[in-house]
């Protein structure tokens, strides 16, 4: 069993553009989907798909990550910063630019999982899931 599995995605991504993979595969959750979703928006991978195995019961998410045109990382860091000991609410007037704008938050709201910049322009604040810059 998985204690936190938001975290286990956040590693895997991380292991894989550390190793500069193409693609990385995680088991997929509605709040994964959510967090891929906004990576995509947010220009950080190309492309996620879900897939399903027939003798698996979960299906995978495939997240295409994403490069620069020399090779360079477009995925600098990514951490978790809500945990499950230690949960962490802010609301959207708190949540101030990641790297003067250049990086996001990823916030877990009562609208599903959105950008801090999202966040803030909605006005709605929620739980801080991740930090990507």
């Amino acid at each position: 069993m998985m204690t936190d599995p938001i975290a286990d995605m956040l590693t895997r991504i991380r292991n894989a553009v550390r190793v500069e993979r193409p693609f990385v595969d995680i088991p997929a959750s509605r709040v994964k989907r959510g967090v891929a979703d906004v990576l995509k928006r947010e220009g950080f991978i190309w492309d996620w798909k879900e897939e399903k195995l027939e003798e698996e019961p979960v299906g995978f998410l495939r997240l295409e990550l994403k490069y620069g045109p020399n090779g360079e990382r477009v995925i600098q860091s990514i951490r978790r910063i809500s945990k499950p000991g230690r949960r962490l609410y802010s609301r959207s007037k708190e949540l101030k630019p990641v790297l003067g704008g250049l990086g996001i938050r990823i916030i877990s709201t009562s609208k599903g999982v959105i950008s801090d910049r999202e966040a803030r322009r909605d006005k709605i604040g929620g739980e801080v899931l991740c930090e990507v810059s």
